[in-house]
Formats: structure tokens, C-alpha cells, sequence
């Protein structure tokens, strides 16, 4: 028998048009934004971020949140776990998913939609450790308030499935310990994380935290896609002033700041948009900026720098057993500096109908792990061209459904520690900026990346996971398994030792859609995401992470949202209060 490994996520308005599935009567298309309007905060990109950061500021500001994509609540697709892969599969110009391919050869996902990132992702929900928030110097109750504000919404405590609970199991037994049960802690040892899914499979997205907001005070604009940002000067120093933008008929509207020196222009628009905006708008290399033809505001050269994210590796387990449906749940924290997590389902080896010049035929859709969301990672990345997704597709169309039936476990790295960089590829903002994230490039990686795959496999062959593994399959012969696929260009046939698993974590890198950095803390921004140099100009997102939270970096992205919100409310109200007295 043969398997096969497969891989892997307003301005015053004049009419009033709630968007279907959600009762946000203050969120309307951009196409019906009058020309000119001001606001006391623009937040730029409705995302992970974006969302509850507008929403906080909103309760006694007005604000604009400005989001390029449409709303998840008019796509089924986003809100439905089983569709889980059609999303990132989707590569049209509409489509919730915007996929790029780094200079690495991974291919990836951006997210353009209400809600961002959190409208993509496998949804498992963790907070970051406690000596995380220490490093980065957030005030722990402030933090843990706001874990709270957005878990009330947004966050469950999965049921777990018998595959689910010997992944469980087979950590403990394998030394991952302590057993923490259910948490969203990020903690070493085993544990259930939460999930942004609740108990009917409906996913929960940050834009659902836009519930909070005070409606009176916030203007939500769909598919406004921001060109520049706009700056006036005190004396020398520029001063952000307002936004341009397009709706989707093309018309330019211009959003601009109320007079006060306390609002701002915060850009929320992710590791790869936020860093991009800020290059379009004069901000960044001088060199790299004049050659393009912009001007420079400010010479920054941080800018772009610092990117990183985080490697994934994932192992295919064929199972003598049925397996139950399930994304990420269970995560065992190692003290190597790899996190071990896993996914099944049957929903692998379901068809949907697809055409093409010989008519309808059936493609399978193999939910995480897919090739048709562009993963392919038993192919090196350099080599995952459309040409081989395509043939894996069909490979894999024939294969017989109970040669797919099991899971796979994957580790992916702490940190990481390897950086890269970004660059504009042309002045389109639409467009994908050119990013390079060198995985592996720093040894630590790749020695944590062997680390855990070892510790997969003692999973595998423990007594605890022993229902859902054939007990004469060897590891060597799983990390082997797809040697003959028509895709892959492995050939590696080599055994479990380090050297060929170095080799392993290399050529079948692929995301885990956890990117970060661009306009990092010290760097582009100060410590209350400021942009250095600029007046009335932040930066709130992933973008100025040096390193990914915890396991999973949604729930800090949401929390950072509401912490900064909050922060920015309190001190704005000592401010204002100081001067009443004067």
C-alpha cells in the first residue's frame, strides 16, 4: 500500500446598508463614502488588530477602520469549519485569501477580509507566556483583562476526539509533561488550547469583537484599499495628517484627522501590509524608496526588517483506525524550543466536483493539509510551481480513500531566530510586496526542528497513540512515504538520523501562516508602537513582533488590539484632563 503525505492557512455615510449575517449597521462599502471626511482615529486594515482596537477607541472617539477585503459574514466558506481549505485554496481577485509565495519557494497566505488572519486560520487560541508580555514590557493585569474581553467572544474549549486524545496522551507518555489540561496558558508540557471554533464547528473572528464598538462612534469601510498615507509638518518633523484610498469602483476618497494633536493614523494591516504601506508612503530605505520615484518623508531602514515565520513541519500517520475531523487542539510545549501539535479528519478524503476539458471529475479537498492550498511540502519549496500542485491534485484523486485515511502530527519552531526581510515589488498596494524569511538560516532552528520531529516520532510509537499507527510501519519509511508521487523530487530514502532529518526539515518547510515583523519595537516602532520619527502615526499589528507569541499568535494579535485601545484611551483622558485644569 501506498500513502501519501499532503500539505498544508467612514466617513458620514449616506445610506445605510448593514452587511448580511451581522447586525453592524455602522459598516457599509466603501463605494458609499462621501469624498472627503474626518475622523479622530483612522485605523488602517480591519483585522486581527484592527478590530478591536477600532472598537475600543470607538466608545468615545470617532473612528474609521478602513479593511481592503469584504465581510466574513457574506462568505459561508469562512464561518464553517468544514470549509476550512476552501478558503485558502480560492485564488481568485474576491477570495477572503490572498496567496503570495515567499523567495524562499513557500507558498503562503495574507488574509484580505473583515476579521483578517483570524478568518483563515486553523483556529486554535493560546495566550503568550508570561515571559513574553515581561520582555516586551506590557503591564500583565492590563494584558490579561484584554485576553479576557476577547476570549468572552471569540474563544471555546474544544471536545476532543479519540485521535485527538492519544496525540494527548502520547505526548505525556512521551515525556512532554506536565499535563496541564485545558488552558489558554502557554505553558510547558501538554495541553488543550482553546479554539476561535465553538462546539457547532462556526468560527469566531476578531470582527466579531466589533460588537463592542459604540456605533455611533465608528465607521466600518469593506473594500477600501489605502494608497499612502498623508503628512503635513511642525516645523521639521512630519506629521501624519490622513489616508487615500480607492473603493472598488476605483473612486479616490480622502479620510483625514480632526484637528487635536492627540488623534492618530494607526496602521493595522499586518506583517506584510503594514511595513509595505509605510514604504508606499515615504517611510523606509531612502534608497530603496527613491527607486521607485517616492519621496522620503523619513529614511528608516528598518523598515522590511526582521521578517520571520515560524517553520512547520508535518508528518502523515496512516491510521488502521477511523480518525475523527479536527484542526489544531492539543499542543505539547517542549523544553527544546519545538511545539508539537497535530490535525486528522475524514473530511480528507472527501470529493468535490471540478471541471476541466475531459468534463467533471472529483478533486479531492483534504482540509489543513492540501495541496490545493498550495503547501505541496514533500516537494522542495523551490519547486512548488503550480505545474506540481497540479499533478498532486490529480495523484492524489486517485489514490484509494482508505490510503488517506489518519493525521498528521507537526512541529513547528519557537522563535524563530532566522529573519529575512521585505520589499516593494512595484507601487501597487493590491499588490504582493517581495519577502524572504530564511528558514533555517539560523542553526538553532534547524537543531529544534530536528528535535521535533524526533519527538514525533516517540508519539507515533508510543503504547498511548498505538490505535491509530501500524505497529510494522517504520518512521524512516513515513518520512519516505511519498518517494514515488509524481510531485515530489525528494528521493530521500534515508533513515531518522539527524543528518537526513536536517534535510527533511528543509526540503518540506512550510508555513503556518504565523509571519511577523516589518516594523519591529526598536526598529520602526518605540515601545507604544509609535512610529519613530513621525508624529500621529502608529503601527499596531504582528508586524512589530520580534518573535511569535506563544503557540499561536492570534489571541496576543486580538489582545494587543484591546491593550493598545485601552492604553491609548487612559492616557488621552490624563492628558486632556491636565489641560481642562490648566
Amino acid at each position: 500500500m501506498a500513502f501519501f503525505i499532503v500539505a498544508i492557512l467612514l466617513g458620514l455615510l449616506s445610506v445605510s446598508q448593514p452587511a448580511r449575517g451581522v447586525n453592524y449597521t455602522f459598516m457599509r462599502e466603501a463605494m458609499h463614502a462621501p469624498p472627503v471626511t474626518y475622523y479622530d482615529y483612522i485605523v488602517i486594515g480591519g483585522g486581527t488588530a484592527g478590530c478591536p482596537l477600532a472598537a475600543t477607541l470607538s466608545r468615545r472617539y470617532r473612528v474609521l477602520l478602513l479593511e481592503r477585503g469584504g465581510s466574513p459574514y457574506d462568505d459561508d466558506r469562512v464561518l464553517n469549519m468544514a470549509h476550512f481549505s476552501d478558503v485558502l485554496s480560492d485564488t481568485s481577485a474576491s477570495s477572503p485569501s490572498q496567496r503570495f509565495v515567499s523567495e524562499d519557494g513557500v507558498i503562503n497566505s495574507r488574509p484580505r477580509v473583515l476579521g483578517g488572519g483570524s478568518c483563515l486560520n486553523a483556529g486554535f487560541f493560546t495566550r503568550a507566556g508570561a515571559g513574553y508580555t515581561r520582555a516586551v514590557g506590557w503591564d500583565a493585569r492590563e494584558v490579561l483583562s484584554a485576553y479576557r474581553w476577547v476570549e468572552d467572544v471569540v474563544a471555546f474549549q474544544p471536545e476532543l476526539g479519540p485521535w485527538q486524545a492519544a496525540v494527548r496522551r502520547g505526548l505525556l507518555e512521551t515525556g512532554v509533561v506536565p499535563d496541564n489540561g485545558f488552558t489558554f496558558d502557554h505553558i510547558p508540557g501538554t495541553k488543550v488550547g482553546g479554539s476561535i471554533f465553538d462546539p457547532d464547528g462556526r468560527r469566531h473572528t476578531a470582527a466579531d469583537l466589533l460588537q463592542y464598538a459604540r456605533p455611533e462612534g465608528i465607521d466600518v469601510l469593506l473594500r477600501a484599499r489605502v494608497a499612502r498615507i498623508l503628512f503635513s509638518y511642525k516645523g521639521t518633523k512630519p506629521v501624519a495628517r490622513g489616508v487615500v484610498y480607492r473603493d472598488s469602483l476605483g473612486m479616490v476618497h480622502v479620510a483625514y484627522l480632526n484637528q487635536g494633536d492627540a488623534n492618530e493614523i494607526i496602521l493595522s494591516a499586518g506583517a506584510l501590509g503594514s511595513p509595505q504601506l509605510l514604504m508606499l508612503s515615504g517611510v523606509g530605505p531612502s534608497d530603496h524608496l527613491r527607486s521607485f520615484g517616492l519621496d522620503v518623508v523619513v529614511d528608516n531602514p528598518g523598515v522590511g526588517q526582521g521578517m520571520s515565520d515560524n517553520p512547520m513541519n508535518a508528518i502523515y500517520v496512516p491510521s488502521p483506525s477511523p480518525v475523527e475531523v479536527s484542526l489544531i487542539q492539543v499542543v505539547g510545549i517542549t523544553r527544546f524550543g519545538s511545539y508539537i501539535e497535530g490535525a486528522s479528519g475524514s473530511d480528507w478524503t472527501t470529493r468535490t466536483a471540478s471541471s476541466s476539458g475531459d468534463g467533471a471529475r472529483q478533486a479531492r479537498v483534504f482540509g489543513m493539509f492540501s495541496p490545493q492550498t498550495g503547501q505541496l511540502p514533500t516537494v522542495p519549496p523551490k519547486q512548488r510551481t503550480p505545474e506540481a500542485i497540479a499533478r498532486a491534485v490529480e495523484a492524489m484523486s486517485r489514490v484509494p480513500d482508505a490510503a488517506l485515511r489518519g493525521g498528521f502530527i507537526l512541529e513547528k519552531v519557537l522563535g524563530p531566530q532566522s529573519t529575512g526581510s521585505l520589499a516593494l515589488r512595484n507601487l501597487d498596494p493590491d499588490d504582493n510586496p517581495i519577502v524572504q524569511f530564511n528558514y533555517f538560516a539560523h542553526p538553532d532552528d534547524l537543531r529544534r526542528c530536528v528535535a521535533g520531529i524526533e519527538a514525533i516520532e516517540r508519539v507515533i510509537r508510543s503504547r498511548s497513540f498505538s490505535r491509530f499507527a501500524y505497529p510494522n510501519f517504520a518512521f524512516p519509511a513515513m518520512l519516505n512515504v511519498t518517494a514515488e508521487f509524481p510531485a515530489n523530487l525528494m528521493r530521500m530514502r534515508g533513515g531518522s538520523d539527524p543528518a537526513a532529518l536536517e534535510r527533511f526539515c528543509r526540503d518540506t518547510v512550510m508555513t503556518i501562516w504565523h509571519y511577523h515583523g516589518g516594523c519591529q519595537v526598536g526598529r520602526v516602532v518605540d515601545r507604544d508602537y509609535r512610529v519613530l520619527g513621525i508624529d500621529a502615526l502608529r503601527v499596531i499589528d504582528g508586524s512589530t513582533f520580534n518573535a511569535s507569541p506563544g503557540t499561536n499568535p492570534q489571541a496576543t494579535v486580538m489582545m494587543l488590539g484591546r491593550y493598545m485601545g485601552v492604553k491609548i484611551e487612559k492616557e488621552r483622558t490624563l492628558i486632556e484632563g491636565g489641560a481642562r485644569k490648566l
